[in-house]
């Protein structure tokens, strides 16, 4: 029995694995194809980058709402729907994109700079370095409340410099539609200050939670964001 339950988690992440894979090799198309220029629109954008999904990958569906953000819409957390905004010349543009692959879910976060502006580059460089040092500090826990990680990021967004804007810090991925709280407001299934349970407990199933770290740094001075999201 045992067996069996390793190999269905075994199985699992290997399939969101997969998921995540194919959409990074979705985002690296759309730096191949040199998608994201000045003058288009995040609208536009989006279209483009569905249009590839679904010829180059066979991608249709995509679980959650897809996000391109440019310029001062950067500073806009998940729940926004802020008015479309055009890329400009050294702009920084945000995408966020769920894939449904194979029945598994996906959810990439990148931040792309275009031109050269240095404070631009260095919050798309510092947001997915802080993700990688928490995803250090995550691996090297045996237990660990959502909250604490929460409050972790908050701390590394100050370590670098920035405000930590999001609601929350990540979230489930898993077979779609992945587990739903009992309680459709509670945070359980979020990384969410007021989320006190150990990230390391199983589904209502018996089954490891595999969760995303989402990380949304603000430079308040300039006024725009970085973000950086897959999975821990």
């Amino acid at each position: 029995m045992q067996d069996l339950f390793t190999k269905h988690i075994k199985m699992t992440k290997t399939k969101l694995d997969k998921a995540e894979k194919i959409t990074l090799e979705l985002f690296n198309a759309v730096e191949e194809n040199n998608l994201i220029i000045a003058g288009k629109s995040e609208a536009q954008l989006s279209l483009e980058i569905c249009n590839l999904a679904a010829e180059k990958f066979g991608i249709e569906d995509h679980w959650h709402k897809k996000i391109v953000r440019a310029g001062k819409n950067t500073l806009c957390i998940y729940p926004d729907n802020p008015p479309d905004e055009i890329i400009q010349e050294d702009d920084i543009v945000i995408l966020d994109f769920g894939p449904i692959v194979d029945g598994y879910e996906a959810d990439l976060g990148m931040t792309y700079v275009v031109g050269n502006d240095d404070q631009k580059l260095k919050i798309k460089n510092d947001v997915e370095k802080a993700w990688y040092e928490t995803q250090d500090w995550y691996r090297k826990q045996a237990s660990l409340r959502s909250s604490d990680l929460f409050q972790y990021v908050i701390e590394k967004a100050i370590e670098y410099g920035y405000i930590f804007a999001g609601e929350i810090a990540g979230h489930i991925v898993g077979k779609f539609p992945h587990e739903q709280p009992a309680d459709p407001k509670s945070m359980e299934l979020d990384i969410h200050p007021e989320n006190h349970n150990d990230m390391f407990l199983p589904d209502a199933n018996g089954d490891k939670r595999h969760w995303v770290l989402e990380l949304l740094f603000i430079d308040k001075e300039n006024q725009f964001g970085g973000y950086f999201e897959q999975l821990l």
